[in-house]
């Protein structure tokens, strides 16, 4: 079994991490439709976080993967081309994040982390809305400040999901373990 940073190092997927990684992103595309009846609450920051700590870089192919059904089954329409950065900019905060995060507060950094993508959510957005629609800065600030009752819903949301992400972490190294991605 090769240690997880000698894994995490290479950046072509092997075929296993093709079916698994396809496997992962289904099941993010699949939360999100099962949670659908509640505006803005979902476990798609959640799975973000947990396959980006466990996986590393790696983890930018089940979140394109989520990015991509979500275009096949809703349409690559205007609102979905922030979708393009959106996920990646949740995965590049995480890969910032020390490793080796202390156990006591890795909960709390996840949560606070998860929380900060929902609360700045229309923000990151925005810059796509602007440019696509030809907003002025008056009209983006504009377009922020009315979704920002949305942004706090998923913000909040995001935070107590995020009780989640360890458990999902604790899951994925146990089925790494065990049948290892080789």
């Amino acid at each position: 079994m090769k240690k997880h940073s000698e894994h995490s190092s290479r950046i072509k997927p092997t075929t296993s991490e093709i079916a698994v990684f396809a496997m992962l992103g289904s099941v993010m595309y699949a939360s999100k439709i099962i949670m659908e009846l509640a505006p803005n609450i979902h476990l798609v920051g959640v799975f973000t976080i947990a396959f980006t700590i466990v996986y590393r870089q790696k983890a930018l192919y089940p979140i394109y993967i989520y990015v991509l059904l979500t275009g096949i089954f809703y349409g690559f329409a205007t609102w979905w081309i922030p979708y393009l950065y959106l996920w990646t900019v949740l995965w590049g905060a995480v890969m910032l994040l020390p490793i080796n995060l202390p156990k006591k507060i890795r909960p709390i950094v996840y949560m606070a982390v998860c929380a900060a993508h929902g609360f700045l959510y229309g923000t990151l957005y925005a810059p796509a809305q602007a440019i696509l629609y030809g907003f002025s800065l008056k009209q983006t600030i504009a377009w922020i400040i009315a979704g920002l009752p949305f942004d706090c819903i998923h913000g909040i949301s995001n935070f107590f999901c995020g009780i989640l992400i360890i458990p999902i972490i604790s899951a994925l190294r146990i089925a790494q373990r065990s049948a290892p991605i080789s």
